[in-house]
């Protein structure tokens, strides 16, 4: 296993992180601890959860992936050995959860008891701002539009902001991230630490893959100076890149199963994922291990968040830190994302 330290914090974290949002939906609990303890015993030591997780987000079902993880970390006594991290939701997705789940002090400091108890700990390594609480770019969305009769933006930021300074400083948290951010965003979070002595966001959390390379328009620099590295989601775009749904649809596969998860297969995205299986016949990898490994070579990514609902594809998953891809296919994934630049945002 690869580590790189988590921002400045001194935390070095595996370059795969096990992402969980199947745990308690297409992933039960006994299937769940298996993924968890193959991951560590692979030399994985980051965990990724959120408060609304499993997925697709359901009244019955929201708060069960940690409750899976939490009885995991109790079962086998190994908290020490895991950087853990959760999100609290942003708003407008969940009426279900906290009546809308804004992003004020006391819903997030209600949202964070919640995920200490699921979880079975005194504290969350890294506890990340789900999606932004202003109308912005995220979730697919491109194409900014200003919303004239918004509240003050950078007052509901610092407000939440300082809400979950007080908790890194109460001990429930250990580091602060953000997830689905604009460049505009992560630059006002480093103001507002830098105004008010605050500790720096260390890391941002979003999509990035063979079909989804928007990070580096911007972000990219972002993470590199500000030291924010990238914890990168959907790495094989709801396992798109795999190639497995080029010429069939597999029954319990999750675009199968879930017709919500339509963003990687727009016409575009079928041809790029097409060129990209293609490649990585031609140069004898698997399509998932070529997409997952072009991801773990980014300088700017901290980690690769994977996820599985197989043991065969986590096997797969981890496995890709393995490989190294040459110059020479790195130049033809290059050419290929020349012809078809960003598909899938």
């Amino acid at each position: 296993m690869q580590f790189n330290e988590l921002g400045k914090t001194g935390i070095r974290v595996s370059k795969i992180c096990l992402g969980t949002m199947t745990f308690g939906e297409q992933n039960t609990e006994a299937e769940a601890h298996e993924q968890i303890t193959y991951a560590v015993n692979e030399g994985v030591n980051f965990i990724d959860t959120a408060e609304m997780y499993p997925v697709p987000p359901k009244e019955q079902t929201q708060g069960r992936t940690e409750e899976y993880i939490g009885s995991w970390l109790k079962k086998t006594g190994k908290r020490k050995d895991i950087v853990l991290a959760t999100k609290v939701a942003g708003p407008g997705m969940m009426s279900y959860l906290r009546d809308g789940a804004q992003l004020i002090p006391e819903q997030i400091n209600v949202a964070l008891d919640a995920s200490l108890k699921r979880l079975q700990t005194d504290v969350i390594d890294l506890y990340q701002i789900h999606w932004p609480a202003r109308n912005t770019n995220f979730f697919g969305s491109l194409g900014y539009q200003h919303d004239n009769d918004e509240q003050d933006s950078c007052m509901m930021m610092e407000d939440a902001y300082a809400c979950l300074v007080k908790a890194v400083e109460q001990g429930k948290i250990r580091h602060l991230g953000i997830s689905n951010e604009t460049p505009w965003g992560a630059m006002r979070y480093q103001q507002m630490a830098q105004k008010n002595a605050w500790p720096s966001m260390v890391s941002i959390q979003n999509p990035y893959s063979l079909l989804n390379r928007t990070y580096e328009i911007g972000l990219a620099e972002v993470s590199h100076r500000e030291q924010m590295g990238l914890l990168a989601y959907s790495p094989l775009g709801f396992g798109v890149l795999s190639g497995k749904y080029i010429d069939s649809t597999p029954p319990a596969a999750r675009l199968t199963l879930y017709e919500r998860f339509t963003r990687y297969s727009n016409p575009q995205g079928v041809s790029a994922t097409a060129a990209y299986v293609n490649l990585a016949q031609e140069c004898g990898y698997s399509p998932t291990q070529m997409a997952l490994a072009f991801v773990n070579m980014q300088p700017f990514v901290t980690a690769n968040i994977i996820g599985a609902t197989s043991m065969q594809q986590l096997i797969e998953n981890i496995a890709s830190i393995s490989i190294k891809l040459s110059s020479e296919v790195l130049e033809k994934i290059d050419q290929i994302h020349q012809q078809y630049s960003n598909p899938c945002p």
